[in-house]
Formats: structure tokens, C-alpha cells, sequence
């Protein structure tokens, strides 16, 4: 198993109408129910594809392939309705998402008549027959969507009861504007910030260079007792969504940001899900140079804007630094464009203070800038109480 940008990828196979079999890369999404895939791969297995004509229609839809087969094992996918598929253009045919080398994902519909098993630590993925995973760690119950299979814990902060989803396939935590509002005015020495960097940079919406990212001191998920967690607040829109799609009150999703030290099985069969603990690490997802990105169809990245540090921009802008629009063209010399979006924060990432040359186009003409990594998100009063006793 990958984890790109905190995401589970993994290799599988697809029949094709000769008999031959094509590897492909996989995205394991247990957060969507939906099956996936790329316009090139659903050409290459022959599947009847269908478009709407309307112009807002951003997607085509397909019947799904017959199977898909992980590590030898062949897994059915004809209990799925249909497969969606972008509507790209013909030179991005084989991008299924934006800064992702995937073609296709094993939703939460395909999971839920498995034993499925993530290690984060081990960086391995497993999924058999039910009973055939032997489970370890902490259990807890979970409610799970009779329809889609999506995931709730039972949860709490601050003493307050709350229902969570388990989104293994988000790169970042959510609550919901409402409660993050709250949570952040009753804390205002928990670390915040404002734009989207890092693993809270998820896709390159419009809106994410006004996202309001924040770091909770605890949340008690199921068994856990989850610490400094990183969250973004989930504008009520998609919010709404959500739990509609959720079919119960939620006030949020825990990404896989907060559990890359875990290896985390999902026991559908009895509606129970496993934690065990792995490793103890914190992973500097926000200490980075303070860009919002957009991955695009090409290849490219284009820059959203920067993020704020310590009350001005964290990195230069205006006509000899960035600019909405201009696209990232490589970093220390090294190209970026075709690369994931988990490579280009790689790359974007460091130590605070390491200085960055970035080469930025706009218009047709390249410049290089130099930026600097900065410690977004800073630690929260009790871990400055700790460093100081040091």
C-alpha cells in the first residue's frame, strides 16, 4: 500500500475482454460508496459508456467491470449499480482525480462483504472473506449505513456526545462549521490558521485558501483518545451533504490524518472496528511552504493563493512574488508537473526555516522565487508547557 497525501493506494488487476489482465492502481476509499473510473480504462475493458448532454454535466457513467482482482484474489463488482467516470478531455482520458496516479477505487459498496485490514505502518492493505483477518487492537461498534456502507463512531470532545465517520480515503479531518466555530472560540490558544496547505489541501476547490484549519487538543473516537488532531471546518454545503449521505446526525469525519499510526481493520460483518496501535510519530504534515494548489487534468498545479503566517502572507506575492493563477512549475529545480499532489507537498515540505526556490509561470513567462518553510499550526499549550520544562 502507497500512502500518497495520506491516501491509500494500492495495485490490482482488471481483466480485459482478451483474456489478458492490465495492472492498475487502485485508490481504497471506504468513505465513498461510489465505484470510479478512469474514461481510458472503461474504454480498454469495452464498457458501454453513456454522457449526459447537458453542458453543467461534468460526468459519464458506465456498467462496472466484472471484477477486480487484489493480491490474486478476484473481487466481484457486479453488485454495483454502475461506475461514474470523469468527463475529460481526450488528453486526460486516464485521469480518474487530479493528483492521483489512479484509474479506478474500491469504494465502501465493494468493502462491506469483506474483512479489510489498512496498516498505515506497514504500509499494507488486506481484505479477505469475512472471519478469514484475525482483528487486533482496541474494538469498538460501529453504525454502518444499510444503503452505502458508510462508517460512524460514536464520539466525544469536550465531554459532548458526537457521531463521526471513518473516512479512510480523506487526507484531512472535518468537523462542521458549527462545532469547529464553537471549539475555536472556546480555545482561542489552540493553534488556527486560515487556507488550505499540506494534507489539508485537499483537491484545489475554489473556496480552500478560506478554509479555517485548527489543531484539537483530544477527541475521544470510539476506543481512541485521539491528540492534537488537525481539523478543517466543513462548509455547510458539503456539509449537508454529507449527512444526508451519512442517514444519521454527524458532526464531522476523521480522515486518515489522524490515524497513520495505526493499523485500522473494518469488520463489516459485525459492525465493529479494530485500532491497533503501530508506531508513535508526528508527522509534520504543516510545516511546508504556505501554498494552496489546484491539481489540474494536465499535469500542472496551479497556485490558489498563500496562506497567512503570523498575520501577513507566508510567502511573497503580488507582481514579483505569487498571483492567483500562476502555476507551480517546479521546486528546487525539480519539475512538478505529472506528479501527485502527495509528491508536490513532499517537495514543498521541510524544515522551518529551509529556504525553497520555486519556479513560478505566469502568462507564458517563467520566474523563480525564493519561499520559505514555515511551522503552520504550531503546538498546542500543553505541548509548549512541555518543551519548556525540557
Amino acid at each position: 500500500m502507497t500512502i500518497d497525501h495520506n491516501r491509500a493506494v494500492i495495485n490490482a488487476e482488471l481483466p480485459l475482454p482478451d483474456g489478458s489482465t492490465r495492472r492498475v492502481r487502485a485508490w481504497v476509499d471506504n468513505g465513498d460508496p461510489d465505484l470510479n473510473l478512469s474514461r481510458s480504462l472503461a474504454t480498454q475493458l469495452q464498457l458501454a459508456v453513456s454522457c449526459n448532454n447537458n453542458d453543467n454535466d461534468q460526468e459519464c457513467s458506465s456498467p462496472p467491470p466484472p471484477e477486480i482482482i487484489v493480491g490474486g484474489m478476484k473481487i466481484p463488482l457486479i453488485g454495483v449499480k454502475q461506475a461514474r467516470i470523469p468527463l475529460n478531455r481526450v488528453d486526460a482520458a486516464s485521469v480518474l482525480a487530479p493528483g492521483m496516479n489512479v484509474e479506478i477505487n474500491l469504494p465502501s459498496s465493494i468493502l462491506r462483504h469483506y474483512d479489510v485490514l489498512f496498516d498505515f505502518p506497514g504500509h499494507k492493505f488486506s481484505i479477505g472473506a469475512p472471519g478469514t483477518i484475525h482483528f487486533r487492537g482496541e474494538s469498538t461498534k460501529a453504525q454502518i449505513n444499510a444503503e452505502n456502507a458508510l462508517i460512524q463512531l460514536p464520539s466525544q470532545i469536550e465531554k459532548k456526545k458526537y457521531n463521526l465517520a471513518l473516512d479512510l480515503g480523506a487526507s484531512i479531518s472535518f468537523l462542521s462549521e458549527e462545532l469547529f466555530d464553537k471549539l475555536a472560540a472556546a480555545h482561542p490558544d489552540w493553534p488556527q490558521m486560515m487556507g488550505a496547505v499540506g494534507s489539508a489541501n485537499v483537491w484545489g476547490i475554489a473556496d480552500e485558501p478560506k478554509w479555517k484549519v485548527m489543531r484539537v487538543d483530544r477527541v475521544h473516537y470510539g476506543p481512541l483518545f485521539l491528540a492534537n488532531i488537525v481539523v478543517v471546518d466543513f462548509p455547510k454545503d458539503r456539509m449537508d451533504f454529507f449527512a444526508k449521505r451519512a442517514g444519521v446526525p454527524t458532526a464531522g469525519l476523521i480522515g486518515s490524518n489522524a490515524l497513520l499510526n495505526y493499523r485500522v481493520g473494518l469488520d463489516y460483518a459485525h459492525s465493529t472496528v479494530y485500532f491497533e496501535f503501530g508506531r508513535m510519530f508526528n508527522f509534520p504534515d504543516f510545516d511546508v511552504i504556505g501554498l494552496t494548489l489546484r491539481p489540474e487534468n494536465d499535469g500542472r498545479f496551479t497556485i490558489l493563493g498563500a496562506a497567512d503566517f503570523e498575520g501577513k502572507p507566508s510567502e511573497p506575492t503580488g507582481p514579483d512574488g505569487i498571483q492567483p493563477g500562476d502555476h507551480l512549475i517546479a521546486v528546487d529545480g525539480i519539475p512538478v508537473q505529472g506528479s501527485t499532489m502527495g509528491q508536490v507537498w513532499n517537495m514543498l515540505g521541510g524544515t522551518p526555516e529551509q529556504q525553497r526556490k520555486l519556479t513560478i509561470e505566469r502568462s507564458g513567462r517563467e520566474f523563480i522565487i525564493a519561499a520559505t518553510v514555515q511551522h503552520f499550526l504550531g503546538e498546542l499549550p500543553d505541548e509548549k508547557e512541555r518543551k519548556k520544562r525540557k
